[in-house]
């Protein structure tokens, strides 16, 4: 039997001496765990990184050629001599013989206003001119008579020894002719007055009667039969000609950054919307020293001939026009992607064994890859294009560039030679 006042004996986690609280649940054990492997593993991973990759490029090659370049504008087409017809009296329109499109000779009738109230004036002013012609013979006929009157006076004066007639007679005897020579000139004043207004309205008279000023084309009819012309304050627009449609010319606006290279006698090409697939030639007669500002854009007015043989040009249409400022024979030609072209340098990592445990297990990753400047020394005017060497490694190559047209540029100096390839962009990277 057991002694109930002897100690309890001893249990079996008093003999393995372990803890009799619960311990923690097994899944978050094994999360810690996988953790810690994923951890590592990408560490692993990160550390045992192949070298950079290595990078390819896009060459073409340098030849020899011939190199135009030209001047862009934009302009309108008008003819070569333009003429606004207009009428300067007012009136109602009787006849208008010409139509749009019509061919016209020089002095040909274009257009008639009703003359009713002119004949009228006509026939006034006729009428005052004759009333004057026959005052100034009544003026005539008075100075006459007042002149032999006075020759008589004065032949008795001296006849009688200067004593008849009275010296009173005498006076009133020159005060009557010097009044009929006055009156004659009045008469004449007033015939000359009467003739210029007769002028006046036979003039607007002919004037009824609108002439074609020049042979051309009518462009603009802007009357008809019936309409009444009012010319009180301005003369009205009725017609545009223009001058043989076969020579016209190209206004375009030239860029002020452009206008040093751009002379007369350059040729030039143009094209329009009406013939999209077509160039027409054309040659630079004038470039013109007033500027033009518009929105901050100034520009100069160029004048182009062109030969419109065909008819196949009209008046405004819009054009735009690539003028020839130079002509390079026989260049060495490079891309102008070459010219803008650097290379890319990949930075490497330091070497070395130095580190702690933490910078082994998480290595910082490389430093991205930083574009070259081109920072050396050069001339004035000088670019670098790069050329492949043995190992596939961009250099560089000294080069004066010289007139480009926008996609080849001219190198006038440098160690280039037709045939070699230049880098002129960089393609996909490849391990």
């Amino acid at each position: 039997m057991t002694d109930p006042n002897s100690a309890p004996a001893p249990g079996i986690a008093d003999v393995l001496g372990e803890d009799p609280r619960p311990s923690s649940p097994p899944w978050r054990r094994l999360a810690w765990g996988g953790g810690l492997l994923a951890v590592l593993l990408a560490a692993l991973a990160w550390g045992t990184r192949g070298p950079a990759p290595d990078t390819r490029y896009e060459t073409q090659e340098v030849g020899r050629g011939a190199l135009s370049v030209t001047v862009t504008a934009t302009g309108t087409l008008a003819p070569t001599n333009q003429v606004d017809v207009g009428s300067e009296l007012s009136g109602i329109v009787k006849a208008v013989p010409v139509d749009f499109n019509d061919t016209v000779a020089v002095g040909q009738v274009l257009l008639t206003l009703d003359t009713t109230r002119l004949d009228a004036q006509v026939l006034q002013s006729r009428a005052a001119l004759e009333a004057a012609v026959a005052r100034r013979a009544q003026a005539e006929a008075t100075r006459v008579e007042a002149a032999a009157q006075l020759g008589r006076l004065k032949a008795v004066w001296e006849a009688s020894g200067r004593r008849i007639p009275s010296r009173q007679d005498l006076d009133a005897a020159q005060a009557a002719f010097d009044r009929a020579t006055a009156d004659l000139a009045s008469a004449e004043a007033v015939v000359t007055q009467a003739q210029a207004a007769l002028e006046a309205i036979q003039t607007d008279l002919s004037k009824t009667v609108i002439h074609s000023p020049i042979k051309g084309i009518v462009l603009k009819r802007a009357v008809e039969p019936g309409q009444t012309v009012a010319a009180a304050f301005q003369a009205p627009v009725l017609f545009t000609l223009a001058e043989d449609l076969r020579k016209m010319e190209l206004h375009v606006d030239v860029d002020e950054a452009d206008v040093g290279q751009v002379a007369a006698g350059q040729g030039a090409t143009f094209a329009v919307d009406a013939y999209p697939d077509r160039e027409f030639p054309a040659r630079v007669v004038q470039v013109r020293y007033g500027a033009q500002t518009v929105s901050g854009v100034v520009t100069y007015e160029t004048v182009l001939n062109v030969d419109n043989a065909d008819l196949s040009l009209r008046p405004g249409m819009t054009a735009t026009a690539d003028i020839l400022v130079q002509r390079i024979e026989d260049a060495l030609l490079v891309p102008n992607a070459a010219l803008r072209f650097a290379p890319v340098v990949r930075q490497k990592a330091p070497q070395g064994n130095g580190g702690g445990f933490m910078s082994k297990l998480f290595p910082r990753p490389p430093r991205p890859a930083t574009q070259t400047r081109d920072g050396a020394a050069r001339g004035r005017g000088q670019q670098r294009v790069w050329v492949l060497d043995a190992k596939g490694v961009p250099a560089p190559v000294t080069v004066t560039p010289g007139a480009t047209d926008g996609a080849m540029t001219v190198i006038v100096a440098g160690d280039l030679k037709p045939g070699m390839a230049v880098v002129v962009d960089t393609l996909a990277t490849e391990r």
